[in-house]
């Protein structure tokens, strides 16, 4: 094979030709090619604003309605559920500690009004086995 050398052989050339001020003046055809009126365009957030501020509000709503659920509700009032397990499980609460944290219109409303009739005592004592454990208490 013999070795190419590129320096020294004849060059073919284009078919191609340009003129010499073709790119001196080639910005100023462009431009006079294209349209003087420019394109107006419409921005996202203007056309759909209200739609942009009823979306933010709806959301400021839903994150602080839990909030304002919990300042509005009554903590100081405990459910009549949790105060019997509470005292259900203190072993070390007496009854003389529960009488004196009651109130008058507390012990008003705990006071039993019926009486009871000798017979249904009597009834009572002799059925249950437990007899001492009641004179005890």
């Amino acid at each position: 094979m013999k070795a190419f050398k590129i320096n020294e052989k004849s060059k073919i050339k284009s078919g191609f030709l340009i003129p010499d001020t073709y790119f001196d003046d080639f910005s100023k055809q462009i431009l006079s090619q294209l349209p003087d009126k420019e394109i107006s365009t419409i921005p996202l957030l203007k056309r759909n604003k209200t739609l942009l501020f009823s979306i933010a509000a709806m959301l400021v709503i839903a994150l602080f309605l839990p909030i304002f659920n919990q300042f509005l509700s009554n903590s100081e009032e405990l459910d009549t559920t949790t105060i019997e397990n509470h005292l259900t499980y203190q072993n070390d609460i007496t009854t003389y500690e529960l009488i004196s944290e009651l109130e008058d219109e507390d012990l008003n409303k705990i006071g039993t009004t019926t009486e009871l009739k000798d017979e249904t005592i009597e009834d009572i004592l002799t059925t249950n086995s437990d007899l001492e454990k009641l004179i005890i208490e």
